[in-house]
């Protein structure tokens, strides 16, 4: 279980390192554009990951769970990138990963049963976290904003599920397949409606980098997936906006207000039971 959880929060450093890079990307070009190079350069990477492990190639059953998780994935990122790109972020990250969260959670007390008691409760204390971490007590929540979070946490949320049913022996290949199948679907989607492909090349860097942490975060997931429970590893990487907010605060200079700070004391308190 160490191993899990330690695969889980790494999955949530890397994830919300992307979504970081992810949002100053999406300032200067469209969503459309920056999920779909995110989605590309991902896939490369996978890809030789795979190639390096010498994996095996998946099945064919295990072809059809990664690409509906590709496609539940990609349309998480754009509502969530959407939201990025009109200022929203302060209210649908925290929204998205509690619902991203709870989605795994229910099928995992279904497919393996009730967690224990304590992790119950550290499952609690960390959704309680993600919304502190999140927390700007700017405004109340619009119904646009509402849309965006609900699409983007039902997204996240059967990718947990979906890529967690996917064969552990051809894990990076299935990532693989995964994201290719939702840059296929986005490719079609933008050509048919006459998108740009393409962000401004001054973007292509901060899109490249946060496509490579979104895999990676991906990757950590999975491995944590695999040597736990999909709840934990879930809940886990449903952290990801505390590592948002702390990089906009390093880099950015946005201060933690008091509610994040509870947040983060919360995150901590919740790791330590969830590994009891």
């Amino acid at each position: 279980m160490n191993g899990s959880v330690g695969f889980g929060l790494l999955s949530a450093l890397v994830w919300g390192a992307g979504d970081f890079f992810g949002g100053l990307a999406t300032r200067r070009a469209r969503p459309f554009s920056v999920v779909l190079v995110a989605e590309i350069s991902g896939a490369l990477l996978l890809a030789c990951t795979a190639l390096l492990f010498r994996q095996p190639l998946p099945a064919l059953a295990d072809l059809g769970w990664s690409a509906g998780a590709g496609i539940a994935g990609a349309a998480g990122l754009l509502a969530l990138y959407s939201a990025l790109s009109s200022g929203h972020m302060g209210v649908v990250a925290p929204l998205s990963a509690v619902i991203a969260a709870l989605v795994p959670i229910a099928a995992s007390a279904v497919l393996e049963g009730l967690p224990a008691p304590t992790q119950l409760l550290g499952f609690v204390v960390a959704l309680a976290a993600v919304w502190l971490l999140s927390s700007g007590g700017e405004r109340a929540l619009s119904l646009r904003e509402l849309r965006l979070a609900l699409l983007a946490g039902l997204g996240f949320g059967f990718y947990f599920v979906l890529i967690d049913r996917a064969g552990a022996a051809s894990g990076f290949w299935n990532l693989t397949f995964a994201r290719s199948a939702a840059t296929l679907l986005l490719l079609l989607l933008m050509l048919a409606i006459r998108h740009p492909l393409l962000p401004p090349r001054t973007v292509l860097p901060l899109n490249l980098l946060n496509g490579m942490l979104d895999a990676g975060g991906n990757l950590f997931f999975v491995l944590a997936a695999q040597m736990g429970r999909l709840d934990v590893a879930s809940v886990l990487a449903s952290l990801y906006p505390g590592t948002t907010v702390l990089l906009a605060w390093l880099v950015l200079g946005e201060r933690l207000n008091r509610p994040q700070a509870v947040g983060v004391a919360a995150a901590l308190a919740a790791i330590v039971l969830i590994v009891l």
